[in-house]
Parts: C-alpha cells; structure tokens; sequence
C-alpha cells in the first residue's frame, strides 16, 4: 500500500479544523469545513479549495484539468443553460474552456470549444469532456448524442496542437454501443483514458443494457458497467478487449454499480477513481486497482460526501443530488503523475445551480 503526504504529515483534527480559515475567498465562494467521520477514512486526504469556476446563467458539469505549457492549469468544462435545468445536459450541453494562474486560484472562463452539430452523432449534446496530451497532440475525449436522449450516446475525439484550439472533430464516434442485447448495447460514455504498458492506448468506457433499463423501475434504472477498447493510435480504430465488462457490481446487493470514471497510472498499477453508485454511498466516490486493467479489486471509499469536508445552506428544492462530488477527475504532478488535485462537479453555489469544485490532495494511500 503505496501512503503519499503533501506537505506537512500527521494532520491533528485541530490543523484541519485551522485550515478553513486559510481559504481562498473573494470569487471563489468557500464554504466552512466540516471534520471527518472516522468509521469511513476515505484513501485521499483532502483540503477543500472551494468552488473555483460558477456562471450565473449555467450549470457547469465534467471538470478535466491539464497543465498547460503557460504553466497556468487549464480545464475543459461542459455547461448548459440555467433555464433547462439539471436534466439539460442531455439535450444542450456544450463544452467550453477555462484557465487559471494556479490549480487554487479562482477560473476564468475563455468560451465554447466544442457545440452541437445540426446533423452530425453530437447533434443535440456534447458532455463528458477528458482532456489528454500525447506528444505533440491534445486529445478530448468526449460524449455527444443525437436525439436528447441516453441511447445515441457516443464517445468521440476532437484533436488539437494547442490548447486554444482550433479542434478539428470527427465526423463518426471513436467508440459504438455493442450488437443488440449485449451488456453494453445502450450506448457509450463516460471516457477515461490511459496510455498502456502493452504500448497501445487504453479508452475504458461506461455503458449498460438497454432492456434492463426499459423494463426496470426505481430512481436508479439498468446496472452501469465499464469496458475497455485498445488501440494503436489515440485516435484509434479502438477494439473492444472482450464482451464482457471489467468492472461489473450486478451479482451485488441494491444494484450497485459505479460511473464517472478517472483511471491513471502509478508504481506499476492503474488506478480508477470513480463516483459510488450504490456499493457504499451514492454520495461517495470508490477506488479501485488493477495489476492489467482487466482484473480491478474490491472498491475502497476514495472520498465522502460533501458534506464531510464543507459546510453550506440547505438547497433549494429543484438541487436533488446537493451534496455529491461527481465526475471527479485529477490533476496530476507535472514530473511525478501522481495526484495533486482533485476537481469535481457539486450542485450548488450562489445561483443555485452548479459549479466546479476543487480539493487539493494533501496525502492518499493507495
């Protein structure tokens, strides 16, 4: 078990009660801290930053952060209009761009990236933005759909030189749904990346059955899994390793299952980091490893609920899901690849919508 501390170690619950009065303020609307509850020691040690992108006329989604040669971090966000509500990122997300001098610094928004396309697979959305460098070559993974609804959800990637574009996209997705009937014949989503030790490059994706999800009922409906496809470039052609899934809770209690996926790799295991779906707590994230990205452990708790790290007003009505961190994504060290940030997407802030929420990771055992 690999234990990692960012600056000073043996944090007192004292040094971590101190430390909210060291929070950024001003933009970036920074809530009190809350202590931990021991009986769930989540794996990352985490000191809130606070919400570090808000717009008052969207909801901001899918935070993925990279440095950029500038040195400053930069994110690739999705947002959609505040009037759609949180149900709009299905038919009216765009991905936009946003920078900041330091990964604790407030974020300025530099505009839309990537927009629908009347007539195209990404016609009525585009969400889930992954942000990548390999060589000399951005790579932003992300998902569109075509009809505003879940079952045309497709994995595509936009290519760049720079982080300021231009991006030049396909005109197919990278990634389609498997043949009627299999697990993941609904669609494909949620991309998470890894450059392989086997050479090729890795796109690990979430997808579910479609019959399961019609013939269900409940808040929660068809049982997410994740599967891998490999290629040789990152572009692809990606071919999918096998028609099973890799990471399947369904023979679990409650209909356990996980999505938002971050995988990254470190001592010679890869990691994913993902938002809980019912294992622990729904509003939980889980940590799971792999010695080959087939075979993945028993998940761990990764983080807790907000509300274990900050304190805020109660929710207006229309914010059901106030109170989880979602699409967690990392910032890694610029040398080491190891985690130094973890960037989030929470319901709330000062127009009752929601924003990006940042932590830094003060020490983690994986």
């Amino acid at each position: 078990m690999t234990n990692i501390t960012r600056g000073r170690a043996g944090h007192s619950r004292r040094d971590f009660i101190k430390a909210s009065f060291f929070l950024l303020s001003g933009a970036m609307m920074t809530p009190s801290l809350y202590a931990f509850n021991a009986s769930n020691t989540p794996a990352f040690t985490l000191k809130p930053i606070g919400r570090s992108l808000a717009l008052a006329d969207y909801y901001i989604w899918c935070s993925s952060p990279i440095w950029g040669d500038d040195g400053k971090v930069h994110i690739f966000y999705s947002r959609w209009k505040k009037e759609k509500g949180m149900s709009g990122w299905i038919r009216g997300s765009e991905i936009a761009h946003a920078v900041a001098d330091r990964p604790d610094a407030p974020f300025t928004d530099l505009g839309v990236v990537l927009s629908p396309r009347e007539g195209y697979w990404d016609s009525t959305t585009c969400h889930n933005p992954l942000i990548q460098k390999v060589g000399d070559t951005y790579y932003l993974f992300y998902m569109g759909n075509s009809n505003g609804k879940t079952d045309t959800k497709r994995i595509g990637i936009a290519t760049s030189k720079s982080l300021d574009g231009p991006w030049e996209r396909p005109d197919s997705p990278a990634l389609m749904p498997g043949e009627e009937g299999a697990w993941d014949d609904h669609c494909t989503t949620n991309p998470a990346f890894v450059e392989g030790n086997d050479g090729k490059y890795w796109l690990f994706y979430k997808s579910w059955n479609t019959a399961e999800y019609q013939n269900q009922s409940g808040a929660v409906r068809g049982n997410r899994k994740y599967g891998l496809a490999k290629a040789d470039h990152p572009e692809g052609p990606y071919i999918k390793v096998s028609e099973n899934p890799v990471i399947d809770f369904s023979d679990r209690p409650n209909n356990a299952q996980l999505e938002d996926a971050f995988v990254w790799k470190e001592a010679g295991m890869y990691y994913l980091i993902a938002r809980d779906m019912g294992f622990y707590n729904h509003e939980f994230g889980l940590l799971l490893s792999s010695p080959d990205g087939l075979r993945w452990s028993e998940p761990r708790v990764s983080y807790l609920d907000m509300k274990s790290y900050v304190q805020e007003s109660d929710p207006p009505a229309h914010l059901k899901r106030f109170g989880r961190l979602e699409r967690p994504m990392l910032l890694l060290d610029k040398v080491k690849g190891t985690p130094r940030y973890l960037f989030g997407a929470t319901q709330g802030g000062a127009a009752e919508t929601s924003t990006t929420f940042v932590f830094e990771i003060e020490s983690y055992k994986l």
